[in-house]
């Protein structure tokens, strides 16, 4: 990197700090030629992520978009805006991780739905909603046996080997 003043290649790092939350590093620099300061930032290049709709356009994955959409799904619920960021920031780790950069609207959802599935399940409903788009409400009901039968294999007692 160049000396904004004199325009020299070289510099030492004379101070390194996270800066941002951790998603750049401000450096104190000083040019070996005419031994002016200087700062600089060195940042994660964001990388885009596709969204492959399920008409076959493509969009840019957007934090703000999933953001929203489980701040409606768990609206009125006891569920803090921080649980909700944390499943953002999880969901976009793992979209970053996807070969090939894109991710279809269809794997977005589930990795959302699981992710209220385990949370809470009105708002797991709430979102498969908006996002499976019930026609009717036989499709929405089948939904929620679904979820109902889940719920009754989990909580039914295991018999104690011990007992009589």
């Amino acid at each position: 990197m160049k000396c904004p003043f004199c325009q020299h290649a070289e510099s030492k790092v004379l101070d390194s700090r996270e800066s941002e939350g951790g998603f750049s590093i401000r450096r104190r620099r000083e040019c070996l030629s005419c031994e002016k300061r200087y700062t600089t930032y060195e940042r994660i290049e964001e990388l885009s992520i596709m969204v492959v709709k399920k008409d076959g356009s493509r969009e840019p994955f957007e934090r703000k978009k999933l953001l929203n959409g489980l701040v409606k799904a768990c609206n009125k619920r006891p569920i803090s805006l921080m649980t909700i960021e944390n499943i953002v920031d999880e969901i976009e780790e793992k979209t970053f991780i996807i070969p090939g950069k894109e991710i279809t609207s269809e794997e977005l959802g589930e990795l959302v739905m699981k992710r209220l599935h385990e949370l809470d399940e009105v708002s797991y409903v709430r979102f498969a909603s908006v996002y499976r788009q019930f026609k009717d409400v036989g499709q929405f009901m089948e939904e929620l046996k679904g979820l109902l039968n889940n719920k009754d294999h989990a909580e039914k007692p295991t018999k104690n080997p011990f007992q009589e």
